[in-house]
């Protein structure tokens, strides 16, 4: 979250940084509720005070009186303070992070600048299937046992492709510990307490989270929740930082009218598997990390030999907790580009940071070799996504017979494998 003092001083910044944001929030009302909590708090501690001080005097009939007076009046008080609180709370996390000066201003979430293209369109001399034509004819993937076991968008992986998916996140876990992270695999799960800290929505019409019901436990999207919350409630020493974690995780959306020809077969689906980069980082630090996760995230992929292309997100297209994000689009050949075309870039991997805004929310400092304590950054990066990442090998990978080549640096997680065919 964003510190309400610098919403107080910069009203007008904030309000701007909204809509180009589209957020929905209102400042004059939040600012207008938090200085209501504020002298709430001040008669409550005015009282609190004054009771203290009449119960150190010898109790005479009036001062009896008197605390009775007081204890009714901060009776009175803490459920409208407590009520207070929590509406403060629920606006302020409505509230996006600020917007770092390089990202394009814009309302529409299709302006995304490309930065770099690396490689060119896979080209074939026949006509190239889609990921679902490939896994029917191999037997790769189970969409129809999928969705009678645990519901429509679900699905199993089989054969080599199942091995793909693992040799896919031991090779992304592989390349991202030489740049010296430490590796973890994490919870699926995670409180309501950390979502909302971090700034997911774990509640309303527009969450993509699937909750535990009786609980305060939710599923996670993505290992940057559950490393994210690693470090709650701590303060770190400076001469510490950076830490530098890649997580494994089973990733769980609920894509809410995700349903249509653009997004068939397992391009947009409730399970997969993820290996995330997270980082904690003293502020100075920020942008550097965040172009060592963007080199990473394109070192991943150069070395599968697919084609890609950067994209920074303008205003309209970033998460509330991100100053600016960074995408990885691969090439899909057998992904629709409109009702005629086929072919289109995709995103396969993100990076943001989220500099101070999640450390705030989860209440994590630095403690300066000075002594001061200040919160950190936090961010954030997509090393490998596995149902994405195995589309895009199936599609560019596939030859005029119909098989796939298996790409050379996957090939020693999958026993030697080169090829799959039926």
């Amino acid at each position: 979250m964003i510190d309400i003092k610098y919403i107080i001083d910069h009203t007008e910044e904030v309000k701007e940084n909204c809509k180009y944001r589209l957020a929905n929030v209102d400042i004059d009302l939040l600012i207008s509720k938090y200085k209501d909590k504020i002298e709430l708090q001040k008669e409550l501690e005015s009282l609190q005070a004054i009771k203290n001080q009449k119960s150190k005097t010898k109790p005479t009939p009036e001062t009896i009186e008197e605390i009775k007076d007081i204890n009714k009046k901060i009776e009175e008080i803490n459920p409208k303070l407590i009520s207070l609180e929590m509406e403060v709370k629920e606006l302020l996390f409505k509230v996006p992070n600020l917007t770092h000066k390089d990202v394009i201003r814009s309302i529409n979430e299709n302006d995304n600048p490309v930065l770099e293209i690396v490689g060119e369109p896979t080209k074939f001399d026949f006509k190239p299937k889609d990921h679902v034509e490939l896994a029917e004819q191999l037997d790769l993937i189970d969409l129809e046992r999928g969705a009678k076991v645990a519901g429509n968008k679900f699905y199993y992986l089989k054969n080599e492709l199942a091995l793909m998916e693992l040799a896919l996140m031991q090779y992304a876990l592989d390349t991202v510990v030489k740049h010296g992270f430490t590796s973890f695999i994490t919870p699926d799960l995670a409180k309501r307490d950390i979502l909302e800290g971090l700034g997911f929505n774990p509640r309303g019409e527009s969450t993509q989270i699937y909750n535990i019901e009786n609980s305060d436990l939710s599923l996670i999207g993505t290992a940057e929740i559950t490393m994210g919350g690693y470090h709650a409630n701590e303060i770190i020493d400076e001469d510490k930082l950076p830490l530098k974690y890649v997580a494994f995780s089973h990733c769980f959306r609920t894509e809410a009218g995700a349903y249509s020809k653009f997004s068939k077969g397992i391009f947009r689906v409730h399970q997969f598997s993820k290996v995330e980069m997270f980082a904690y980082t003293v502020p100075e630090d920020g942008e550097k990390m965040h172009n060592e996760f963007l080199n990473i995230e394109k070192e991943i992929f150069k070395g599968l030999k697919l084609p890609f292309r950067v994209i920074d997100h303008c205003t309209a297209d970033l998460g509330s907790p991100s100053i600016r994000t960074f995408d990885l689009e691969a090439w899909m050949p057998g992904k629709p580009k409109n009702e005629t075309e086929m072919g289109n870039w995709a995103e396969v991997t993100s990076t943001s940071n989220c500099t101070d805004y999640q450390a705030r929310g989860l209440n994590i400092k630095v403690k300066r070799n000075s002594g001061e304590k200040e919160y950190l950054y936090t961010l954030n990066g997509t090393a490998i996504s596995s149902a994405r990442a195995l589309i895009c090998i199936m599609e560019n990978y596939q030859t005029k017979d119909g098989t796939i080549i298996i790409p050379e640096v996957l090939r020693k997680y999958m026993g030697d494998r080169e090829i799959i065919k039926r």
